[in-house]
């Protein structure tokens, strides 16, 4: 995942950054992984202002019928948070997670 993000946001152009996702990846047949891939590609689309969205991230499969928190089940604190914070293109599809779900941590650089 890290490296396909990292790749979206190498891409020199919207055009560019657009054909990352424009082709629908293959269902794994993991009902939260379709629909983190749907999450993650709508997310991408909308965040970085690309015009459009790949018309596969609606399709049926790309959703969860149960809701789904990542955090442990057992941390009801969080699980309130996360409901609460996820963005609406991971909520709509009962994917609970944090506000910036693709934050990644930055080595140090040196001055």
């Amino acid at each position: 995942m890290a490296e396909f993000v990292d790749a979206f946001d190498l891409a020199r152009t919207t055009e560019a950054r657009y054909a990352t996702i424009a082709e629908e990846p293959a269902l794994t047949y993991d009902k939260r992984l379709d629909a983190l891939v749907g999450a993650i590609a709508e997310y991408l689309a909308k965040q970085r202002k690309l015009g459009r969205v790949p018309p596969w991230v609606g399709e049926s499969a790309r959703y969860l019928d149960q809701p789904w928190h990542t955090c442990s089940p057992a941390n009801a604190a969080m699980r309130e948070y996360l409901t609460f914070s996820s963005p609406g293109e991971f909520a709509s599809r009962n994917i609970f997670t944090e506000e910036r779900p693709l934050r990644r941590a930055r080595g140090l650089q040196s001055t």
